[in-house]
């Protein structure tokens, strides 16, 4: 038995076949097929081909034991609010992966434990800021200083939604300046791997020379953005904003995000376009609120900020 396993994939004879997905593409069969890749064209040929009917031979949801999303059903306090936007992917969505080696150039993202396709939570605020930014005025500000952001700063409702950014290695930021956002992101989880192909051609033979395969989530795949306002006591005088306001906000920016920029990479191409099913909100003590109307549901849900803030004066 050898328990090295770079010496193991050096002694492999032929292509592993036997994946078993989705923990096979996190490691085991996706690093056999790598390793099989480097060995030459025809090789190289068969470990993608090995790869593609594996990645896509079968769903990919985690086991339902794991419990990995948050249980928004039983939440301690009665001013935190759990919103679900349920969406449907319109268009294929792609987030590369950061593994260093892989069988195809443009992997996708997966848990690296699971190997299930998933985007992370931090992905999910970054592009929510980015949204909220675009709301507030980021566009114009742009325009005029030349697509530079020096100098840009955000409203205080934003501040109080996702706190500061992290200072550049040029700013000092003292510690009485730095902020936590209120907002809590979790990741969201899909169950399918499709491929969409790039084949470039050449000027002379207008033929194609090299597919380029990008491993993607296929268009109709359902996903979850799941989040959590649950500010620190007295945050919102703290930062002079109404929750009223900053939820309204962020609602509109969520559904700007998600209809009209998109949430993937290669955005410029249409990709990450989602169609929102319904909105869900929970809060302790109350039936949760389930709509397929924005406007509908932020009109229940500001009834229950204004009683929250009541209750809190």
């Amino acid at each position: 038995m050898r328990f090295d396993v770079y010496a193991e994939l050096a002694l492999q004879t032929a292509c592993p076949t036997d994946g078993s997905p989705p923990a096979g593409l996190a490691s085991g069969f996706v690093d056999g097929c790598t390793s099989w890749s480097t060995r030459g064209n025809s090789q190289r040929n068969d470990a993608r081909r090995q790869y593609l009917q594996r990645a896509s031979s079968t769903p990919l949801a985690l086991p339902g034991c794991l419990r990995l999303d948050p249980p928004f059903d039983r939440l301690p306090d009665s001013s935190w609010l759990a919103i679900e936007v349920a969406f449907t992917l319109r268009t294929p969505w792609y987030s590369k992966d950061d593994r260093p080696f892989h069988v195809l150039d443009n992997p996708l993202r997966k848990d690296r434990v699971f190997g299930v396709p998933y985007m992370p939570a931090a992905s999910w605020k970054g592009l929510l800021r980015w949204a909220c930014r675009m709301q507030a005025g980021l566009h114009d500000y742009l325009s005029q200083h030349g697509g530079a952001l020096d100098g840009w700063k955000d409203a205080a409702w934003i501040v109080h939604l996702f706190g500061n950014e992290k200072a550049k290695d040029n700013e000092k930021v003292r510690a009485n300046d730095l902020q936590q956002g209120a907002l809590v992101f979790c990741p969201t989880w899909f169950d399918k791997i499709r491929f969409e192909v790039i084949n470039p051609h050449t000027c002379e033979r207008r033929a194609g020379t090299q597919p380029i395969y990008y491993e993607v989530v296929p268009a109709d795949t359902k996903g979850v953005l799941r989040l959590l306002y649950a500010p620190l006591p007295g945050a919102a005088v703290r930062d002079k904003v109404t929750p009223e306001d900053a939820i309204d906000r962020l609602l509109e920016a969520i559904q700007a995000l998600l209809t009209t920029y998109g949430i993937s990479a290669k955005r410029t191409a249409g990709w990450g376009s989602v169609g929102v099913s319904h909105w869900t909100a929970r809060r302790n003590g109350q039936t949760p609120i389930r709509e397929t109307s924005l406007v509908d549901f932020k009109t229940k849900v500001k009834s229950w900020v204004n009683t929250a803030e009541a209750c809190d004066g």
